[in-house]
């Protein structure tokens, strides 16, 4: 709706239209001690040239012009710039649920094939049609597992996203969903042995995060073998989706969560994201959300549909899969737009810059500190342990516009000085080198922890 400011005069003239005297008299059905008789203690009003340079003020504080090695879950890449021209579209940007599919086929074939994409980057036979984000999306497959098993304790690698855990925490506190974790290794991958003692006649599934929080591959395969084996699912988080470029999908799981925010939504403050569940056919009617199918008319003309729906706003409430009523139809429609622009080979060419760079990166760090878990397979994040603490060294950073890699110690504090970082294809070379550079000037980080320990020690 528009704002029309009124002139005085435009408001005597209202108020002579209305019969009143004042705009007091408005408030007379209003006892007197409830109304308020001063001015609200508000800052002044401002005009709208004011206004506009606040935003562009508040904007340059949002990392504007800084090169940035963050990612856990929410990665810094180039956004074609066709994504805002197409969903800035009327048709699509104001759509609500499409329910009336006589005036919902272009958010229907959208939706379609979004679904249809994720299935064949996945390789899982349905895609929903798009959820909060990858946190949320984890949990609801945890759920589905329970659903589909009939059991209710859920084994979770502890190299799962910590936030993404924390929020299955609070789904599994209500749900009464006991939850065990299992540590990794050395190389960064889930514990095997410890996974296998883990699991018990009564766990519904096992849910890893591939490449998982600290960039490693997770051996999908055999995680799979391992739950199958005791007659639970397995259901792995993804939550870099570029990974899927070149990274070998998980096929062997059940169920799939994904956040697919990396395919040109972008980052700001913490959302909105692009949350997506794929599983096997046989598993659909048990998924949360929504699915549009393809149908035909009674003139045979190809159309979309609503197929499946079961949240509560459709069906009983003890029948529903999930409370989840949000659209994220637009959500989905950047990723959409930009899984099309890449297509097969330009998705593959994109990861293959990501991986190249982290691992000239991660070469390159090694050289000035400690890269943990070397002995698997990584995407684009590492992690860098330093003897100087990761805060002072971002401290340092920032005066030269680099934002630095994400510190674990709130989340792995036996890690110590540590810090994961991530490069995308917007990290130029430049930039790493400057930030090796940068994170080399203290005397103490230029030597690798271990021969630090053996000078101590001597």
């Amino acid at each position: 709706m528009r704002y029309l400011p009124k002139s005085p005069a435009d408001r005597e003239a209202m108020l002579q239209a209305i019969d009143a005297r004042s705009i007091n008299d408005l408030f007379s059905p209003i006892p007197v001690e409830y109304r308020l008789e001063r001015d609200l203690k508000v800052p002044r009003q401002m005009a709208e040239s004011e206004i506009v340079d606040w935003f562009r003020e508040r904007s340059r504080e949002n990392g504007e012009g800084y090169d940035t090695f963050l990612g856990a879950g929410a990665y810094s890449h180039y956004r074609p710039v066709i994504i805002d021209s197409l969903i800035s579209r009327g048709e699509f940007l104001t759509a609500y649920t499409p329910y009336q599919a006589e005036v919902s086929q272009g958010t229907l074939q959208s939706i379609f094939e979004f679904q249809t994409m994720i299935c064949e980057l996945t390789g899982m036979e349905v895609a929903n049609a798009s959820m909060y984000d990858g946190s949320t999306a984890a949990a609801e497959a945890v759920m589905m597992a329970v659903r589909l098993t009939g059991r209710r304790s859920v084994v979770i690698a502890r190299s799962l996203h910590p936030e993404y855990r924390e929020v299955l925490e609070t789904y599994a506190f209500h749900q009464g969903m006991p939850l065990s974790t299992v540590p990794f290794t050395d190389t960064g991958r889930v514990d095997m042995k410890e996974l296998e003692a883990s699991i018990s006649a009564e766990t519904a599934c096992v849910l890893i995060q591939s490449p998982n929080f600290f960039g490693t591959i997770e051996d999908v395969a055999a995680v799979a073998e391992m739950a199958h084996k005791h007659g639970a699912m397995l259901v792995v988080s993804i939550a870099e989706a570029i990974s899927l470029g070149i990274v070998e999908p998980p096929r062997q799981a059940d169920i799939i969560a994904m956040e697919a925010q990396s395919f040109g939504v972008p980052v700001g403050f913490g959302g909105p994201f692009c949350g997506v569940i794929a599983t096997r056919e046989q598993y659909v009617r048990q998924m949360p959300g929504r699915l549009v199918g393809q149908t035909t008319d009674k003139n045979g003309k190809r159309g979309f549909v609503l197929t499946l729906a079961t949240r509560e706003q459709h069906i009983r409430r003890e029948k529903a899969t999930s409370n989840i009523c949000t659209n994220q139809a637009l959500m989905a429609l950047m990723a959409n737009i930009f899984m099309t622009v890449y297509g097969k080979v330009g998705l593959r060419e994109l990861a293959k810059q990501n991986l190249a760079k982290a691992s000239y990166a991660a070469g390159q760090f090694g050289k000035r500190a400690r890269v943990l878990f070397s002995g698997a397979p990584r995407f684009n994040e590492f992690v860098v342990q330093t003897s100087e603490d990761p805060y002072a060294i971002n401290g340092r950073l920032l005066e030269h516009r680099i934002v630095g890699g994400l510190p674990l110690k709130k989340f792995f504090p036996e890690l110590g000085n540590a810090a994961l970082w991530c490069c995308t294809e917007t990290t130029t070379r430049t930039v790493i080198d400057n930030a090796v550079g940068i994170v080399a000037e203290s005397k103490r980080s230029v030597k690798p922890i271990t021969e630090e320990v053996e000078e101590v020690a001597r």
